[in-house]
């Protein structure tokens, strides 16, 4: 059971493993996207069928035929990866050993929609760790006990490049924990409540950069928001009317002091030998790439000479109204 691509590596490594076989694969409806809105399959879904396994797509589970349905598959595990519903009891009753989640975090850590996400934008520091857990589901939200857990570091990984290094990392402990939960020799450790945090979905304000943070906070927020929901800010830029919103693709905190941002106030554009910087509340952020809106990517030197962008608004300068003083 899962949606995105998270989901699609842990199916991939599920039906290579020769101690069982996949008897059915569940995945959310098909959604429109794009301009034209068109229904759209999951990679999950899109995986399966090029496997040639059964997939099935129920809105929910609140239909009786729907649990019957799941039910009479008779599994002896259940594995959920992102599916992108909370599972009721009926269903993780379904299976005969156990009902499994593949969770992207370090349970209790980071319980929620967007673990990976909310884990990278609130650790800076360099040597950060994060991880993922095969849990046994219970009907409230990623509570269960954990059979196995592995750490993987954070790095200098945006958002996107993390997800994929723990969908392997989460997919490869799944099948080597699996024999074990089958002969009943491997148990689950009921987790520490009391430790528990919770990544609660991001949603596009998220993006929104504080130039008043740290560089290091910044690159985290920015690393966290990439790809999705991005990160943003709003430049005055030399003889534009209005500020420009700029999406930063990527960017990295300056390895050198800068002489020039002493006593500049957060936002204010500096020169910096590493490329365009913005003054942060400690440190400077280089821009490596940026999109402005309506325009392609481009470097953060190409940027700075095509529109000579001035000073980065904060936070409550950014969510005024156009025109507002």
């Amino acid at each position: 059971m899962g949606t995105p691509g998270f989901a699609a590596e842990v199916l991939e490594k599920l039906a290579q493993w020769l101690g069982g076989r996949v008897v059915a694969v569940y995945t959310q409806p098909d959604r429109p996207r794009g301009r034209g809105m068109k229904l759209v399959p999951s990679p999950v879904k899109t995986l399966a069928q090029s496997l040639g396994l059964e997939v099935r797509q129920p809105v929910n589970f609140k239909n009786e035929d729907e649990r019957r349905a799941l039910a009479e598959l008779r599994p002896d595990i259940i594995v959920a990866a992102a599916y992108g519903l909370l599972l009721p009891k009926a269903v993780l009753d379904a299976a005969r050993v156990a009902p499994l989640n593949v969770h992207a975090s370090l349970l209790p850590l980071y319980r929620g929609a967007a673990p990976i996400q909310r884990c990278i934008m609130e650790n800076c520091s360099p040597d950060a760790v994060t991880g993922v857990s095969i849990m046994h589901m219970e009907p409230s939200l990623d509570t269960g006990p954990v059979y196995a857990t592995r750490t993987v570091p954070i790095g200098c990984c945006h958002a996107g490049e993390l997800t994929e290094a723990l969908a392997r990392a989460g997919a490869e402990l799944l099948v080597e924990t699996l024999p074990g939960i089958l002969a009943g020799t491997v148990t689950a450790t009921p987790q520490d409540h009391a430790k528990a945090t919770h990544a609660a979905k991001l949603l596009k304000e998220h993006g929104r950069i504080d130039w008043s943070l740290t560089a290091a906070q910044v690159d985290a927020q920015v690393r966290g928001v990439t790809p999705a929901p991005g990160a943003r800010t709003r430049l005055l830029c030399k003889g534009a009317p209005e500020p420009l919103e700029v999406r930063i693709l990527r960017g990295h905190v300056a390895s050198s002091e800068c002489p020039a941002a002493c006593g500049l106030a957060p936002g204010e554009i500096v020169s910096h030998p590493e490329g365009l910087g913005i003054v942060c509340g400690e440190g400077v952020y280089i821009l490596d790439t940026v999109r402005p809106s309506g325009r392609k990517d481009m470097s953060g030197l190409d940027f700075a000479n095509g529109y000579g962008p001035q000073r980065a608004l904060l936070p409550e300068e950014q969510c005024r109204p156009e025109g507002a003083a």
